[in-house]
């Protein structure tokens, strides 16, 4: 069961959601909150799979929650799902490099919304297909991903992976298309990630379209 906490300002987005996710058999929702703060607090008290924030709320926006529940100096970071109207790549970037396991746009729909909570649950990272590709290509250089350099050496199934990963796919479709067993892609993603000195999928996206994998 993947237990879910949802954190809005709007009662009706709340309710909707619950619903939603509530009628999943492998979903709970263990708590609505309509603050940061209130979300940051029962978050660490819940421990909850995936939260889902909503970016602008009273009293802590969204993406400082987000850095507080699951950014990189977080020693037992939470998985973290931004839910906004507000297609931005500044919100997007900062959403991702505080540490979000995905990004979706509020009018993505039912579909969309129960696949980013069990991806993120999964370890996945889900970003909205309206921004996955150009907020890739411009994505600004992290801390983390900083390190990485175009000279490090990866092996043509891990530059497949890199270049799919790259395209927004999930593990399982990367798996489909290249015929991988999903534990394979797994296994190639820990390793492209250890070599790359990064923290997720998306920063290992991000490094190949900094440094041209996508146009080779």
């Amino acid at each position: 069961m993947i237990r879910v906490l949802i954190a809005d300002d709007q009662d009706m987005v709340r309710a909707g959601f619950r619903m939603i996710l509530g009628a999943q058999s492998d979903i709970e929702v263990v708590a609505d909150v309509s603050d940061g703060v209130e979300a940051v607090r029962q978050a660490r008290e819940l421990r909850p799979d995936v939260c889902l924030l909503d970016i602008r709320m009273p009293g802590l926006d969204g993406l400082e929650a987000t850095r507080q529940l699951a950014g990189p100096d977080v020693a037992d970071p939470l998985k973290v799902v931004v839910v906004t109207t507000f297609d931005l790549d500044e919100y997007v970037h900062a959403a991702l490099q505080g540490g979000a396991s995905g990004f979706l746009l509020k009018d993505a729909g039912p579909a969309l919304l129960i696949e980013a909570v069990r991806a993120a649950a999964r370890g996945d990272a889900l970003v909205s297909p309206q921004v996955t590709v150009r907020l890739l290509k411009h994505f600004g250089t992290s801390p983390a991903s900083s390190r990485a350099t175009p000279t490090v050496e990866l092996t043509p199934r891990e530059l497949d992976v890199v270049r799919a990963a790259a395209r927004g796919l999930t593990n399982s479709e990367i798996g489909a298309e290249l015929y991988l067993s999903l534990s394979t892609v797994k296994t190639h993603l820990a390793s492209v990630q250890n070599k790359l000195g990064v923290r997720n999928r998306v920063e290992i996206a991000a490094w190949a379209w900094r440094n041209g994998i996508m146009d080779e």
